[in-house]
């Protein structure tokens, strides 16, 4: 394995407990990856660790060997309901894995109880378990833990558990941060005793972990765990034996290309990832038609209680398809992934490193495939540099058949995939407007014909974003789109019923009639009076108040934290229109937490 040390398990400065190497040998992993060999004994030896490591560079042993080992060197042993060591991590599929990955270490440890917390399940059955079985090692996802910590009227009293805790690990660190969980991460934290040892993990480093690094470690020991042959001043973060690929091709020949590449993959294990969980449920749906014999599976973020399911199947298979988006981008372990594509490139430059990481894990070869309109080109340039990510351009795919008029013959046959069309057109303009990397991918560049005809769409959606334009080079189809039925006798049913309902006409005109606004537009307008205003006084040669300065920061400030999802839309009405605005003087949000400048 390319990804591993010169040394052996038992050339550690530690000496790992015996049952431990014998798990080891009979999983054949038999060299510590740089990364392991790094934390390993810092950790064991009582330290803070912050590591940052390629994706796939097994960091999961890095911190379920320490947790194992701490827990056994404790002067007392745990209790049947003491929480010795506590994982959090972003995902339910990640906390699956680690779940996996410590079951199979703890075989030999009878002592040691492990339970898993994560959504998709019945808090109270996860109550009804810990009370039943205890646990003395907890892997949870935050929103599920957070709720555990609220059950004591269930008889559950976490917080009292939990005090007995040696171990924390944030795993995919910065991700926690990236999906709004730091609120959830701050509540619990405040549970936590602070005599403790702390293990922070991820791939990349952001100014939020570095937050995160000052508040929950004490004195931590900074890891960056480096490809080999790369020099310190071009820190490569993708694995060294990841060949990454680029592919540039129109929208309208897009999906066409796709389809080809997988009919020409049929026999390895594929990743596709789109931007959007309507992306996923379109597409996903026409590849189970259209790549004939391969198994096609679709996971995504609102998929509540079915993930857990369709992410096992898909990881005991020898070759298939997963459609995603990036909820499983980052740490998920699926064995012999051949390629990761991506359809739609991620909305932040750092998730496109997650997204490649599926593949070549642990010193394995793989493969990387973006897709790209031609004016997206210039994204490769920006990876290189900004990312420490040189991709390679891949000719075009070969035989290439238009598949797009059976995509629309499916619309046309269901209702259901008619809707899921619409609603993936949609949620992919929305998703474009947001990407983090606004020079190159620019709504106003789409041209929406050629990417509808690419969408196999049978009809332009009505949305803000379309509003007041022609598109002559898009056709749409001669058959009444209202005409077209649901296969579900049931659905179509209820939808002749209401389509059969008079509607009730409005006794008043309607008030204050509003029309809808691309998202873009919608919240950003008073933030953006306020400083055009400031601007206008500083030209004018007045001196803009201090008092104006700090209402126009807090006002950007609140619109950052609505997009984030950390304030609700009413919340952030209420706060920007208030007067007199002397309560934001002192900097404090409405939860009372200090905002960052």
């Amino acid at each position: 394995m390319d990804n591993t040390t010169d040394g052996t398990w038992d050339s550690l400065p530690v000496r790992l407990n015996e049952r431990i190497l014998e798990t080891l040998a009979e999983l054949k992993f038999t060299h510590t990856t740089p990364v392991q060999a790094a934390c390993i004994p810092l950790f064991m030896s009582n330290k803070d660790v912050a590591a940052e490591a390629v994706t796939g560079s097994g960091k999961t042993l890095a911190f379920v060997i320490p947790i194992i080992e701490l827990l056994l060197k404790r002067e007392e042993k745990l209790k049947k309901m003491q929480v010795g060591a506590l994982v959090i991590t972003p995902t339910r599929e990640l906390a699956l894995q680690i779940s996996e990955v410590m079951e199979t270490f703890i075989q030999k440890f009878p002592q040691f109880t492990q339970i898993l917390l994560i959504g998709g399940s019945n808090p109270i059955e996860d109550v009804e378990k810990f009370k039943d079985k205890g646990a003395n090692i907890v892997i949870a996802t935050p929103g599920r833990l957070e709720d555990m910590f609220r059950r004591k009227s269930d008889g559950l009293d976490l917080a009292c558990y939990v005090k007995s805790l040696d171990v924390l690990v944030l795993d995919e660190a910065d991700r926690l941060l990236d999906m709004g969980f730091e609120a959830s991460l701050n509540t619990i934290l405040g549970y936590l005793p602070k005599q403790r040892r702390t293990g922070l993990f991820s791939a990349t480093q952001t100014q939020e972990l570095e937050k995160l690094v000052r508040a929950g470690l004490r004195n931590p020991v900074r890891i960056t765990v480096k490809e080999k042959g790369v020099a310190a001043t071009a820190v490569q973060k993708t694995p060294s034996r990841l060949s990454n690929y680029y592919t540039i091709c129109r929208a309208e020949d897009k999906f066409n290309s796709l389809v080809a590449f997988l009919r020409q993959h049929k026999h390895e294990k594929n990743l596709v990832f789109f931007s959007t969980c309507a992306c996923v449920e379109y597409y996903g749906r026409a590849l189970e038609i259209l790549v004939k014999k391969v198994p096609v599976h679709c996971i995504h973020g609102k998929m509540k209680h079915k993930r857990n399911k369709i992410f096992a199947d898909f990881r005991a298979l020898k070759s298939g398809i997963l459609v995603c988006t990036d909820v499983m981008a980052r740490g998920i372990d699926i064995p012999d992934v051949n390629w990761v594509l991506q359809y739609d490139p991620p909305s932040s430059a750092s998730a496109f490193v997650h997204r490649c990481g599926r593949t070549a894990r642990i010193g394995n070869q793989g493969n990387a495939l973006v897709f790209l309109l031609p004016m997206e080109e210039s994204y490769v340039n920006f990876l290189s540099i900004n990312q420490k990510c040189p991709l390679q351009l891949m000719p075009p795919v070969s035989d290439v058949v238009d598949v797009l008029p059976k995509v629309q013959a499916m619309s046309l046959a269901d209702r259901a995939m008619f809707d899921r069309s619409m609603r993936a057109f949609v949620s992919y303009v929305q998703a474009y407007a947001k990407h983090e990397c606004s020079l190159i991918f620019r709504v106003k560049d789409l041209d929406f014909a050629t990417l509808a005809r690419g969408f196999a769409l049978l009809r332009l959606p009505k949305m803000p974003e379309l509003r007041g334009k022609t598109f002559p080079d898009f056709i749409e189809t001669t058959v009444d789109t209202d005409t077209i039925r649901y296969k579900d006798k049931n659905r179509e049913k209820q939808r002749q019923k209401m389509l059969a309902e008079p509607r009730e006409e409005t006794p008043f005109p309607r008030k204050n009639f509003i029309k809808n606004e691309s998202w873009s537009k919608q919240k950003t307008k008073k933030v953006r009076r306020r400083k055009m205003a400031a601007k206008r006084k500083h030209n004018e040669g007045s001196d803009v108040d201090e008092e104006d300065m700090k209402e126009l920061l807090n006002d950007t400030r609140l619109l950052k934290k609505l997009k984030k999802g950390q304030i609700s839309e009413e919340d952030f009405e209420k706060q920007i229109t208030s007067e007199p605005k002397s309560k934001h003087k002192t900097g404090l949000s409405h939860d009372g937490s200090e905002d960052d400048a």
